[in-house]
């Protein structure tokens, strides 16, 4: 069984970033300098389409471009400090509008950082280093608990308790039972949860996910009825019905 040491060097270091560009060959750079600093990456080419990816998948941080096909950055960026799911995402714009103007509207919508092109990886990752660390030590954006009833997942220490007694997970298990919590109340799809935690490996069949909830369900215990099978589509975690309804 993997050493709890080596399970959170592992967690702690690939955070997700969301990298919105439509210059194909860019994106591709930066997807190789941040992949070699630590980072996971999805490339998205359009604002349409990382609406739609925010939507379904967990992100660290958005890396945005500002000049984009059909809705521009701001737009994006204004709609994700709107939402109530998404809002606390950090965002660094990489953009190659420098003037002051656009700086200014940036933050003034809720950015983190402004970047302007050209830039060296070496900057962009310090930059970005910053920003995670700063939320992690702030304990604002970035959730480092997460709690229903008697669970309590502790993201930082990478140890989930029920009832006050520690669980063992595996890394797969642990990873799951994250995705579920993060959008608890919340239908999932086999796909969007096998996407989180294996980052679309097409090698693995979704039933996998089938399997690790059997053996989530099965080291909860009576709690493991939280999770609730979607028919036909994949899961959903929800409160017991007595906490739900509690005044």
């Amino acid at each position: 069984m993997q050493s709890r040491s080596t399970f959170k060097h592992h967690v702690m270091s690939d955070p997700m970033l969301l990298v919105v560009e439509d210059d194909q060959n860019l994106a591709n750079l930066l997807e190789y300098n941040l992949n070699r600093a630590g980072y996971k990456c999805h490339l998205s080419g359009s604002a349409e389409d990382a609406l739609a990816v925010i939507s379904r998948k967990s992100f660290d941080l958005v890396l945005l471009d500002i000049m984009l096909p059909g809705m521009d950055g701001f737009e994006l960026c204004r709609i994700i400090r709107q939402h109530q799911l998404y809002k606390d995402i950090p965002i660094i714009m990489v953009t190659a509008k420098g003037e002051e103007i656009d700086r200014i509207l940036g933050f003034e919508l809720g950015i983190d950082d402004y970047v302007i092109k050209p830039f060296s990886p070496r900057e962009l990752n310090l930059r970005i280093r910053a920003i995670l660390k700063r939320e992690r030590r702030q304990g604002g954006k970035i959730q480092d608990i997460l709690k229903t009833g008697g669970l309590e997942v502790d993201l930082a220490r990478h140890i989930v308790m029920l009832e006050g007694r520690e669980l063992v997970l595996t890394l797969m298990e642990f990873k799951l039972l994250v995705a579920l919590l993060k959008r608890k109340g919340e239908a999932q799809s086999r796909e969007t949860l096998l996407s989180d935690v294996w980052d679309i490996d097409k090698n693995i069949s979704t039933r996998t996910i089938d399997t690790h909830i059997t053996r989530i369900r099965e080291k909860l215990g009576e709690t493991g009825s939280i999770i609730k099978t979607v028919r036909g589509f994949g899961y959903k975690l929800e409160e017991k019905e007595d906490e739900a309804h509690e005044i």
